[in-house]
């Protein structure tokens, strides 16, 4: 069970790959198992909360006498993050396991079912296992959850070791390009739980991608912690500026989409590369953060409202139509009434497709946990559903501006309550020649699971899930579209680049 970002998804098809490599069989239903693994998340409060809820109604399993379910095992970033602390908080947990156990995952179940008790994880800040030097990190990297590999005897006898297992049936997938962060965001944790940045070396990423699309992917969504900066580690601050061309010509593959970039690093050229190649998604996931330069400073970040504003204007002339979607921290210790105008009129200024507002939580171990001027848990409140506010005006009218847009969507369900698409397979719902419970899927602007979607109505027939659509945009609703395929609905043909 996953929760969190889509790097832990990628992490959890990783466990689950060495767990099937090890004998183990996987189940889609926890009372169907042996032992539940929770890989968890341990971002901000919530994220920890909802982990702790789902490890605890997992270990509820264990008293139902219609259930198979014999121990919980956490995994994940709270549980690298804590820890023992974990364990000893939580002794509902069978064991708490940290991503230097995952090698041996499967030999941790197999103890947990004999009735020991692995020994819980000690938490260690992981920047310390890595050179300061970036380029010297690859020959010592160690354990990096999404990076694996298998042990010789399990490894195949010719072609790339793919350490992955998918454990669902979606048309796109996350693709891990890189693992952890140099950078030290006041309010940030992650990098003391997830380490030093280290990039995954380019091939390694694209037979993972041919992998993938031999499995029906036809999106990938390259994730890390910050993926401006792939390759540094590597001696090639550029390297993504080449793999997103070679990734896209991969035949089969319809779009490539890339996540988490900084503002402060987004280069000009890696800007015409991502909007200007053919099967390359023209979408900006920027971490903001914040638009008043004296709140960026005290969040050690860089910029402010006007280079936001001059990347935004970049981005546009060359893609007019790209997807910009961003995330905001509201009440940060010391913003001011006039601080937090400065990011209300960024924000109006901006006409982002989305906008993720978060209100500031303090965060163990972290530099702005120690500032002065903390703002009452009240006040952060109020300001966040403030900002909630108006991003949900400014996103409306951001969707509203695409109607007549002409975009190409990923078909990836009959509708939003079947996710997986089977219901739409058979063509059932194409017999009358029409479409009356409608097609869904996402446009280049939209990000998987996050953006809003594209609902597609007037089709003759029915395409299959995983192909992609050329429509227009007829109607808005919210940040989702409403749109009508053109030439009849005719699917586009499935060669690199989907173009």
């Amino acid at each position: 069970m996953t929760l969190g970002c889509a790097r832990n998804e990628v992490d959890s098809e990783e466990l689950a790959a060495r767990l099937e490599a090890e004998g183990w069989r996987l189940v889609d239903d926890a009372a169907d198992a042996d032992v539940a693994v929770v890989n968890t998340c341990g971002f901000v409060d919530q994220a920890k909360k909802d982990s702790i809820d789902v490890l605890l109604e997992a270990a509820d399993l264990r008293e139902d006498t219609e259930a198979r379910t014999r121990a919980v095992v956490a995994v994940g970033c709270l549980a690298e993050r804590y820890g023992s602390q974990l364990a000893r908080e939580l002794p509902e947990a069978d064991a708490v396991l940290g991503f230097d156990s995952y090698p041996e995952l499967a030999a941790h179940l197999d103890a947990v079912l004999r009735g020991s008790r692995p020994a819980s994880h000690l938490p260690r800040d992981r920047r310390t296992l890595l050179p300061l030097a970036p380029t010297a990190r690859p020959a010592v990297a160690g354990v990096i959850p999404g990076h694996g590999d298998l042990p010789e005897g399990l490894a195949p006898a010719s072609g790339p070791r793919i350490v992955r297992r998918r454990l669902d049936g979606r048309p796109w997938a996350p693709l891990k390009i890189a693992s952890g962060c140099d950078r030290r965001c006041s309010f940030c944790a992650i990098p003391s739980f997830r380490g030093s940045f280290v990039s995954r070396p380019a091939g390694e990423i694209l037979a993972e991608a041919e992998w993938l699309v031999a499995r029906g992917v036809r999106e990938v969504l390259l994730v890390s912690e910050n993926s401006t900066s792939y390759g540094k580690d590597l001696g090639d601050v550029r390297l993504l500026e080449r793999l997103l061309p070679a990734l896209a010509a991969l035949p089969g593959l319809a779009r490539v989409r890339v996540s988490y970039l900084q503002p402060a690093e987004l280069r000009p050229g890696l800007v015409e590369v991502l909007a200007g190649t053919p099967g390359i998604a023209p979408y900006f996931d920027v971490s903001f953060q914040h638009a008043a330069p004296t709140v960026l400073r005290r969040m050690r970040r860089f910029g402010g409202a006007e280079d936001f504003l001059a990347l935004l204007e970049r981005i546009r002339a060359i893609a007019p139509d790209a997807g910009i979607r961003s995330n905001v921290i509201v009440g940060f210790p010391g913003e001011t009434e006039a601080e937090l105008a400065e990011l209300e009129a960024f924000l109006l200024a901006a006409r982002l497709d989305v906008v993720g507002v978060f209100g500031y939580s303090r965060e163990d171990g972290t530099e702005a946990a120690t500032l002065p001027g903390a703002l009452a848990p009240e006040e952060v409140a109020e300001r966040t559903s403030r900002i909630g506010a108006l991003v949900e005006a400014v996103m409306a009218d951001r969707a509203r501006e695409r109607v007549g847009e002409v975009v190409e969507v990923l078909v990836e369900s009959l509708n939003d309550d079947d996710p997986s698409g089977e219901n739409g397979q058979d063509g059932e719902s194409g017999k009358d020649g029409g479409n009356a419970q409608g097609w869904a899927g996402r446009a280049g602007h939209q990000g998987p699971e996050v953006d809003g979607v594209t609902h597609l109505s007037g089709f003759v027939g029915s395409p299959a899930v995983g192909t992609v659509v050329r429509a227009r945009v007829a109607a808005a609703d919210g940040v989702d579209l409403v749109a009508e395929p053109l030439a009849s609905g005719m699917p586009l043909p499935m060669s690199g680049g989907g173009r």
